[in-house]
């Protein structure tokens, strides 16, 4: 299909989108919406910014003959910089399919799903639902703790209220450590080549650990000796011969160790029962809370979250090159 009939199609397309539609960039995961769409250009203006970009025709017919030229689809990760808009709005398209998890953008026959999140709706109170999260009941106790007392004067509290801030710090931890985990291994198999996707609060990208265990012994060993290293320069003090050597000899352990001791604070247990009666009050206390106060703070968070929103985009004017 020569690419005018597929590039008309695609602006037909754009022209039926409903008010407020909004796509999302296959890499980056930025959000856009569609401004103005012409014959040669196509206008968009990313989510919490008042900059307009143009989207220009030759870089969309560029992309367009890679697409069709490539069977098994061509790889996002071989965009040039800041181009991923220009996948996003190929989606589209009847004919054209992101798959974002083999990372490639692909013609095909039958239905295409688009990157399309769909027009824009009011958030509201009923929207949000209470995960069940161990994470998200130790957090609301966290806060309210926080709340009660300040924590700027450590110094001033009661050891019962730090003993409690404590308790509740390190459960936070430990569960948010294990949802982040959770969530970084899903997002590995979305992230490619090191590139940056931005989120509202801040960016992610894949990196490499390189970790090193050595091999058997014998085999090590074997490897040097015939690489004509002598052994000997390589063998060490082994620790736990050490420690075997210390149960059968009159010898101190502060003899053959550096020893230094710091003590340290350690949870030691937790009073689930009252944690879960104070965290159903404070349930209770939320779902009860409906004033007009309640109401100039849901409107004041949501302020702060659009101006976070603002803060943190990042701001691209980059254009796609051959």
């Amino acid at each position: 299909m020569p690419f005018s009939v597929s590039w008309h199609t695609l602006l037909e397309e754009l022209d039926s989108l409903p008010n407020g539609a909004t796509l999302v960039t296959p890499l980056s995961h930025n959000q856009f919406r569609i401004t103005d769409v012409q014959e040669q250009r196509v206008i968009i203006n990313f989510e919490g910014k008042n900059q307009k970009r143009p989207l220009q025709r030759d870089q969309f017919e560029i992309l367009y003959r890679r697409i069709t030229d490539t069977p098994n689809g061509f790889e996002l990760d071989r965009l040039p910089p800041d181009a991923d808009p220009y996948p996003a709005v190929w989606s589209l398209h009847t004919r054209f399919e992101i798959n974002e998890d083999a990372g490639v953008i692909i013609e095909r026959d039958g239905p295409t799903s688009t990157q399309l999140l769909g027009a824009e709706t009011e958030p509201t109170v009923e929207d949000r639902t209470e995960p069940d999260l161990d994470v998200y009941a130790d957090a609301l106790l966290l806060v309210d703790a926080l709340e009660r007392h300040d924590v700027a004067t450590l110094e001033d509290m009661e050891t019962e209220a730090l003993v409690n801030l404590y308790t509740l710090l390190s459960d936070v931890q430990r569960n948010a450590n294990g949802l982040r985990q959770d969530v970084a291994d899903v997002l590995l198999n979305r992230l490619h080549h090191d590139q940056p996707v931005n989120g509202p609060f801040g960016s992610v990208q894949r990196t490499t650990r390189r970790n090193r265990t050595l091999k058997d012994d014998e085999e090590v060993l074997a490897v040097l000796e015939d690489a004509g290293i002598d052994c000997e320069r390589v063998m060490g003090v082994d620790r736990e011969k050490v420690d075997d050597a210390l149960e059968v000899t009159e010898l101190a352990e502060s003899d053959v160790y550096e020893i230094d001791e710091r003590e340290y604070v350690r949870k030691a247990e937790v009073d689930e029962e009252l944690k879960e009666t104070r965290l159903q009050g404070l349930k209770e206390q939320l779902a009860a809370t409906e004033s007009e106060e309640a109401q100039a703070l849901r409107q004041e968070i949501e302020d702060l979250e659009d101006r976070i929103d603002e803060l943190t985009s990042f701001r691209t004017g980059t254009e796609m090159h051959k």
